[in-house]
């Protein structure tokens, strides 16, 4: 099978243009990559290098979709995904240079109306801090994912959301602070982040095969479709959308246009006829600004065993083989990106991918360090295959654990129609639970559904309509009259409305 699959690939790419004969390094990487393709079973994926101003591969490998014929070519549109956050960190410097803004400035200063739950927070939150992932709010994806509201709406809420530690004592990595820095650059420039973005960066760059919004990439037919792994199956699932929190992962590009980006970064900020940025500026992107803890860091780090990581402005970082890489991975529901510096040795990689967490993408950067600077003959790809999925063994042996403790023969404490009702969260919006046949269907927010079968006692669980959302549990809690007081999805809660 593994022969049949290479064979396919290899065939992808003989119509493209191949590399120069002698350039024995391109090929060890193409070579690499078409096993690794393999081994991870994915459907498509693009690759860029870059050295010493060049670009040395620019290509398509595979299919942009499973079980159809159209391959991947460097004009394929992939998501990029929080990959954009080093976009935005550059607009942001941009308006920096012009003197419009700076990056200790207080965040209410340009941004009045962004409050957060606690008042000390919002007076001392700085536009640096909009960046670093450490202004004491934890994970609050739940306010795109498992709703759809507007992107003035998502800030709002975020008021309401407890900080999980203090003002830049922790690192808990944070999507909606990007979504107020991209505000920020809409109220200081006078134009929408996507339209600063696209005439201040895409432009001058000539990236015209890339778009900030998911709605515009799919009006071009020439783009991949995301895949998931689900119960054992590798399956094209639907596109998810980030436009509401756009300015940390909305954009859409292509290997030939994401190469002149890498090109940029690596060199100052210059392009042909200019320089986005001023090198202090520059400079300052790419600057350690927190300390990442090992539990925020990547588990391939686990075999890289870095000295230090940090976080740079849109940037994680940490040295290999005594070199500081600066790097960004973007990932969304079947869809993956990274792009890579080694800036010492003036290479960066970006590699795009169409399945899941497809963490091939990391034993590509580290071996195209290898490959065209450090050397070593280490496979990453193998070593990284085998981390991922001991990482998965223990998330299975844990949902069978769970499973296990299952109390059979348990009858819930009122009849199935009796849970039926709606359930409202000021912060969570609205939870309606229907009862069909022997399944309690739940709807949040009018945007995911889920049927849920009786489990034990008063606990249901059952899948996501999206399968790529898993299994979870509603679990009911009853006041001391016996009456439903709450339902809990997961870590959300939900009061009953009467």
């Amino acid at each position: 099978m593994r022969f049949i699959v290479l064979f396919l690939l290899a065939g992808t790419i003989l119509a493209q243009k191949k590399p120069a004969a002698t350039d024995k390094k391109v090929q060890e990487l193409e070579a690499y990559i078409l096993k690794g393709m393999a081994d991870w079973q994915m459907p498509g994926l693009a690759v860029v290098v870059v050295k010493d101003g060049r670009v040395l591969l620019a290509r398509g490998y595979g299919v942009r979709q499973l079980n159809e014929p159209a391959a991947v070519n460097p004009n394929t549109l992939f998501a990029c995904a929080s990959t954009t956050k080093a976009m935005t960190a550059a607009c942001m410097g941009m308006l920096v240079d012009e003197g419009k803004v700076s990056w200790d400035d207080p965040v209410y200063k340009h941004l009045p109306e962004f409050q957060l739950y606690d008042p000390y927070v919002t007076r001392e939150l700085r536009i640096r801090d909009l960046f670093t992932h450490n202004s004491g709010v934890g994970n609050a994806d739940f306010l795109w994912g498992a709703m759809n509201i507007s992107t003035e709406e998502v800030l709002r809420k975020m008021r309401q959301v407890p900080p999980s530690y203090s003002l830049r004592g922790g690192f808990i990595y944070q999507n909606i602070m990007y979504v107020a820095a991209g505000e920020v650059i809409h109220r200081v420039s006078g134009k929408p982040w996507h339209e600063f973005m696209r005439e201040r960066l895409f432009k001058p760059l000539g990236m015209n095969r890339t778009f900030p919004f998911l709605h515009e990439a799919m009006a071009d037919a020439n783009h991949a479709k995301p895949h998931f792994k689900i119960e054992g199956k590798i399956q094209v699932i639907e596109h998810t959308s980030a436009d509401a929190v756009g300015a940390a992962g909305s954009v859409w590009s292509c290997a030939d246009d994401i190469a002149k980006w890498v090109q940029c970064m690596l060199d100052s900020a210059k392009y042909n006829g200019g320089r986005l940025l001023t090198p202090k500026t520059w400079m300052e992107l790419f600057k350690p600004q927190v300390i990442v803890p090992a539990e925020q860091f990547y588990p391939t780090a686990r075999l890289t065993k870095p000295n230090w990581t940090t976080y740079g402005l849109g940037w994680f970082q940490h040295d290999y083989k005594g070199r500081k890489v600066n790097f960004h991975t973007g990932s969304l529901a079947g869809a993956i990106a990274l792009h890579a510096q080694l800036p010492e040795e003036k290479l960066g990689l970006y590699v795009f991918g169409n399945q899941d967490h497809a963490e091939l993408r990391h034993a590509l950067m580290y071996k195209a360090f290898d490959i065209f600077a450090l050397g070593g003959n280490r496979d990453w790809s193998l070593d990284f295959k085998k981390l991922y999925d001991s990482i998965e063994a223990v998330n299975q042996k844990q949902i069978a654990d769970f499973e296990s403790k299952r109390i059979p023969n348990t009858q819930p404490s009122l009849p199935m129609p009796a849970y039926a009702g709606k359930y409202v969260s000021p912060l969570y919006g609205e939870l309606v639970v229907t009862y069909e046949g022997d399944e309690l269907i739940i709807e949040l927010n009018k945007f995911i559904k889920a049927r849920m079968q009786h489990w034990h006692y008063d606990v249901f669980r059952g899948w996501y309509d999206k399968k790529w959302y898993g299994r979870q549990n509603l679990i009911f809690d009853f006041s001391a009259d016996g009456k439903i007081k709450q339902a809990r999805l997961g870590s959300m809660e939900f009061v009953r409305v009467k």
